[in-house]
């Protein structure tokens, strides 16, 4: 791997952040415009698959990228998520019924099944080990920053023009991310030539034990981000909000708001300590967006949301790498993903199914949610326990 320097704010660093920002805003710009979009073409019935088909194709690419991301190289891989987002976003206005949006929705999912597990790894070369929680912290705020602009400017441009021009510029976002990407060195040293070969997973590729504690806290909190990308849009209209795309604004905004203090301290008082932090904080949110069906509520709920998110995320991701071994990175951030991926797609399909477009099962919908946090939180104390009487 390359020399780490000493300063994390390189050049290299600065570059691989901008190309997440404009990423996460590709992906996130068309989001809170797909339920209705969805069901313009006539599948209203089905929303619960806009994010669940998504998450599908998602994790079943994280164990491919993490092998590909430690041995083909960490730019190509990122480069690869991108790619995915431009064709995709200017596929939508061409195939606009209810099967060719689900196929695209099955494709756009490799996006985030790549580019994510690939800059995890390219972060985790590059910075000292003891800031890395600053690191994935200062990160987190820039893919947030990305996921705060893209939902805004997604449904203003929607409806100043229309939900094509809103795709169009979706795919300009993503393709902005892949010229910067492509700019950045290579930290995979040695690297290997792509092969065929790279493509086969045996049993012991698929999962980096050491990571699986951290995987299952992140499958059971991120279910919670499932249950809102698919309630969230249709409950901001409820409670009288056009612009869906504010809840998600809101939330990534607290979220920025407190990810490199999040990450500092991460680094400073321990992984366990601020993951539980975040988990209690999240299930209040989720409890406060059940119980307060107004626009003061759900914006509450939202910064609420991005607290606890922006102090769980950089503390979950240095925790993962802490369990994995230095040749083992890329595999033990896709374990991490898939389990992200199958939390926010199980949510997303289980309150789709609930929720079957009836506004008043929405706040028990909530409720149930952040009892699930809260398993999180009895899991964590129970590993911490045993793991401490171990050593």
């Amino acid at each position: 791997m390359s020399e780490k320097p000493e300063s994390i704010y390189t050049l290299q660093f600065g570059l691989l952040c901008l190309s997440s920002l404009l990423f996460s805003a590709s992906f996130n710009m068309i989001i809170p415009e797909l339920p209705n979009y969805l069901s313009s073409l006539g599948g209203a019935e089905h929303k619960g698959l806009i994010i669940a088909l998504f998450t599908l194709t998602a994790g079943i690419s994280r164990p491919f990228s993490g092998q590909l991301t430690d041995k083909w190289g960490r730019v190509p891989v990122m480069a690869i998520g991108s790619i995915v987002c431009v064709i995709c976003s200017l596929l939508y206005p061409l195939l606009s019924s209810v099967a060719g949006f689900f196929l695209l929705r099955l494709i756009h999912g490799f996006s985030t099944g790549f580019k994510p597990t690939a800059t995890s790894a390219y972060i985790a070369d590059i910075i000292p080990a003891n800031r890395w929680g600053e690191a994935l912290g200062m990160h987190g705020l820039c893919f947030s920053l990305g996921s705060a602009i893209g939902p805004a400017v997604g449904s203003a441009v929607a409806q100043a023009f229309d939900i094509h021009t809103m795709f169009y510029c979706s795919s300009a976002f993503a393709l902005l991310s892949i010229v910067i990407v492509m700019n950045i060195q290579e930290t995979l040293i040695p690297k290997q030539k792509f092969s065929r070969n790279m493509l086969r997973l045996s049993r012991s590729d698929i999962i980096e034990r050491r990571a699986i504690p951290a995987g299952i806290v992140t499958l059971l909190s991120y279910s919670a981000y499932g249950v809102i990308l698919t309630l969230i849009p249709d409950w901001s209209e409820y409670v009288g909000i056009s612009n869906k795309g504010l809840f998600f604004t809101t939330y990534t905004l607290t979220s920025i708001g407190v990810r490199f203090v999040a990450g500092r301290m991460a680094d400073r008082h321990g992984r366990i300590n601020v993951i539980l932090v975040g988990l209690l904080i999240i299930a209040t949110s989720l409890f406060l967006l059940g119980f307060g069906d107004s626009i003061n509520g759900l914006l509450l709920g939202a910064c609420l949301y991005g607290i606890g998110t922006g102090i769980l995320s950089p503390a979950l991701n240095a925790w993962t790498i802490d369990l994995s071994l230095p040749q083992y990175r890329g595999k033990a951030m896709a374990t991490m993903y898939i389990a992200l991926e199958m939390g926010i797609g199980g949510g997303a399909l289980l309150a789709g199914y609930i929720y079957h477009d009836n506004l008043s099962r929405v706040p028990y919908i909530m409720y149930g949610t952040g009892i699930v946090i809260l398993f999180s939180v009895i899991y964590i104390l129970y590993w911490d326990l045993i793991n401490k009487k171990q050593a």
